[in-house]
């Protein structure tokens, strides 16, 4: 399995010119991923962490060119990848939005904790996840046609996804926010700005 360190996440977020908005999301959302993956792992769980925290850091790798171009980012996502040699990430990148087999009853996921994570998270801050999904909903316009199709099936896995989730965490949904270190975001951003000074050299 080839799977990127967080430096070399930084380095493909930077060659990508990735908005700095963009990867403050990404680096919170691989906070919330790593929490999540952490915790699973100690009741049981067999999730790969360096993984997850790659896919999670990538998911939104194509979503700078997206604004320009429109594309699906979690599929361009995922075809850039892939064809980097990372095919594991690239599997989970493609699932960031909806997942491709949702079973509520099987262990959790990469791909489920990465998607969560992902809708955890509106800008760089955790918010419920009525919170968020309501954003979405506002943001993509979710009325009648095959975009407001995916955007509810998008928000009812992510009520699944939650559900499953926290059956065997620690502390509740409503904690998330609380268990996080706030010394690591900040230090992860700087990491990635300072990859990415680099890059405009």
């Amino acid at each position: 399995m080839n799977i990127p360190s967080e430096t070399q996440c930084y380095r493909i977020m930077a060659k990508m010119a990735m908005l700095p908005n963009i990867a403050a999301h990404s680096i919170r959302v691989c906070q919330v991923a790593t929490l999540l993956t952490e915790n699973l792992n100690s009741n049981g769980g067999d999730l790969n962490p360096a993984l997850i925290r790659a896919a999670a850091l990538l998911h939104d790798i194509t979503k700078t060119r997206s604004l320009q171009t429109s594309e699906n980012h979690a599929q361009t996502g995922a075809f850039y990848l892939a064809d980097r040699g990372y095919p594991e990430v690239s599997e989970i990148v493609a699932q960031h939005v909806n997942i491709d087999s949702f079973n509520p009853d099987g262990e959790p996921t990469a791909a489920e904790v990465v998607n969560y994570a992902d809708k955890r998270v509106l800008h760089d801050k955790v918010v419920p996840l009525d919170e968020r999904l309501v954003y979405i909903k506002k943001r993509y316009s979710c009325s009648a046609g095959e975009l407001g199709s995916r955007v509810e099936r998008m928000c009812r896995e992510a009520d699944a996804v939650e559900k499953k989730l926290f059956k065997t965490l620690p502390f509740s949904a409503a904690k998330l926010r609380l268990n996080l270190d706030p010394d690591v975001f900040e230090r992860e951003v700087n990491r990635f700005k300072f990859v990415n000074s680099y890059r405009a050299k």
